[in-house]
């Protein structure tokens, strides 16, 4: 099952954290949606997931709200 969490508003690192959280109880191989405001989400996100071993399938901006696609590794 597929999760989504509006983080909107939010400042680093508290995005990060609370998508760490969620992932942890998420079986391998499913999505998680983030959607955020926090400009530096990006960086954030990409470095998260080099080193957890998630796979950052989609990240995008539209009028300053960002929204990462996130596949738990295994």
């Amino acid at each position: 099952m597929n999760q989504c969490l509006d983080l909107k508003g939010l400042k680093c690192p508290l995005p990060v954290l609370r998508a760490k959280k969620a992932l942890r109880g998420m079986a391998p191989g499913t999505e998680l949606e983030v959607i955020a405001t926090d400009p530096g989400s990006v960086s954030d996100f990409r470095a998260f997931c080099e080193v957890t071993g998630n796979a950052l399938l989609e990240s995008t901006e539209t009028g300053g709200i960002f929204t990462y696609r996130i596949r738990k590794g295994a």
